[in-house]
């Protein structure tokens, strides 16, 4: 009793060890503080990040949020990604399955009939109906880890095709948000241009009347209407770059081109950093791009070990049992009957012409190419964070005088007016005040569209966008993991 036991620990010490590295995660010289971070963008508290925030909670647009809902469902690139991890999950079983047993059952009948008069008369004409049903069992034993290697692979493949599903989900909701801003920046120069032809028709009738009546020169009708067309051919190109947005949006829902819905206009947006960006070691937990290069480095430290278990003996186990008879009804009746064949096996390679130990080399050079593109990932992630923070910063200054600069420009227009009619200027100053108020006008629409898509790319690089009410995907990794 105390031998089998001794045996028993042994062979379960031994099938436990597995050879190539375990993993651990590579040491990244991560940064104290964000680069760009100025006063104006909150610090505290700091375990909290703007990332951390749900997207439904960073865009409150009503009609943003049931166009994001809509491509969430119906977006090709969701559902493709959806369906890549379906396929790694099942690859995860698949190659689970090799480390039990392989059980099969086989049933065979033959029926056997002689001819009198074939090249042996002599022997009788017999006839009879055999039967055999018997099952098989073939089992890898994993001595030195090289299935356990492959399923540990396996599986955080799966977990990388997760989180590049979540990277997925998450560049789907910024680039929808950042297309509706554009959208209803370019209604907003839409709206500014149509009324600055409005205004300029009307200055283009007094104009040729004052014309008329010989008050003034066709010098004023020829300015304002150089002005006018300038203003009339602003027009189409900001319908025709509508329709291309609209469409673009459609697209993004998964929906052939058509007519999009608005909600709030651009002045009327909420987008404003409240959070501060968070400690910067938990970008790396955060994005999920990151989190998806650092399973595929897994992956890849995974393979070396199967690839280094090739170089040791391949043990496994062969067996055949079953019935036979020449009578069916006698099949599973009578010792002589059943058989079994039981053959243990064992595979060492002696020589592959170097191709085993040009696996392992090859799978070491993958798992350094993983390496360093986990920390490229790293490194791409804070500067874009650095670049958003500091976009947030100055963008919001710019649109600031931009808006000062209308307001000047507004009261500059209307005083340049006021001088022409009193005969105290000409109208080449009107002119030049209403040319420079409408490019400052639609200056300012872009400068406070640019503002909002600054805080887009920002709640982005802090790894925000993909997080739903409930995600599903922790329960299921951790049944993967089981």
């Amino acid at each position: 009793m105390r031998t089998s036991v001794t045996i028993l620990l042994t062979v379960l010490l031994i099938y436990s060890c597995a050879v190539g590295p375990d993993y651990q995660r590579p040491a990244y010289p991560v940064p104290d503080n964000f680069r760009g971070q100025g006063s104006d963008i909150p610090a505290l508290p700091a375990q909290t990040s703007f990332g951390d925030l749900k997207w439904f909670e960073v865009f409150k647009d009503d009609k943003l949020q049931e166009l994001i809902k809509i491509a969430l469902e119906e977006n090709y690139d969701v559902q493709i990604a959806a369906q890549r991890v379906l396929q790694a999950r099942e690859q995860v079983i698949i190659q689970r399955s090799f480390l039990f047993p392989a059980l099969n059952f086989n049933s065979h009948l033959e029926s056997i009939r002689t001819s009198e008069r074939g090249f042996t008369p002599e022997v009788p004409r017999t006839e009879r109906l055999v039967g055999l049903i018997f099952g098989d069992l073939t089992w890898e034993l994993d001595f030195f880890g090289r299935l356990r290697r492959a399923t540990e692979a396996a599986r955080a493949e799966f977990f990388a095709s997760e989180e590049n599903r979540k990277f997925v989900i998450q560049t789907l909701v910024t680039d929808l948000a950042r297309a509706y801003i554009e959208l209803r920046t370019l209604d907003e120069q839409l709206e500014i241009s149509l009324r600055t032809v409005k205004v300029r028709e009307n200055s283009l009738k007094l104009q040729k009347a004052r014309f008329d009546h010989g008050w003034d020169p066709l010098t004023p009708v020829l300015m304002t209407e150089n002005l006018l067309y300038g203003a009339r051919a602003v027009v189409p190109d900001l319908k025709r770059a509508i329709e291309q947005k609209e469409n673009q949006i459609s697209v993004l829902l998964g929906r052939n081109p058509g007519p999009i819905n608005r909600g709030k206009s651009l002045l009327d947006q909420d987008l404003t950093v409240t959070i501060p960006p968070g400690l910067t070691s938990a970008l790396l937990e955060r994005r999920p791009d990151i989190r998806c290069a650092e399973q595929s480095l897994v992956a890849a430290n995974a393979r070396v070990g199967e690839a280094k278990a090739l170089l040791f003996p391949n043990i496994r186990i062969t067996g055949v049992s079953g019935w036979e008879s020449a009578a069916l009804k006698r099949l599973f009746t009578g010792p002589a009957s059943f058989w079994d064949v039981v053959s243990p096996g064992l595979t060492q390679p002696i020589f592959q012409g170097g191709r085993l130990r040009g696996g392992v080399r090859a799978a070491e050079a993958q798992k350094q190419e993983a390496l360093l593109a986990y920390k490229k990932s790293i490194q791409q992630a804070f500067q874009e964070v650095s670049d958003a923070l500091v976009a947030v910063r100055m963008l919001k200054e710019v649109a600031l005088e931009s808006e000062k600069q209308v307001r000047a420009l507004s009261r500059q227009t209307e005083l340049a007016n006021q001088r022409f009619y009193g005969g105290a200027t000409t109208y080449l100053e009107v002119l030049d005040s209403d040319r420079q108020l409408f490019e400052s006008e639609l200056r300012l629409t872009q400068d406070r569209a640019n503002e909002f898509l600054a805080v887009i790319s920002l709640y982005r690089a802090l790894g925000g966008g993909w997080q739903a009410q409930d995600d599903p995907s922790s329960l299921v990794r951790q049944n993967i993991s089981k």
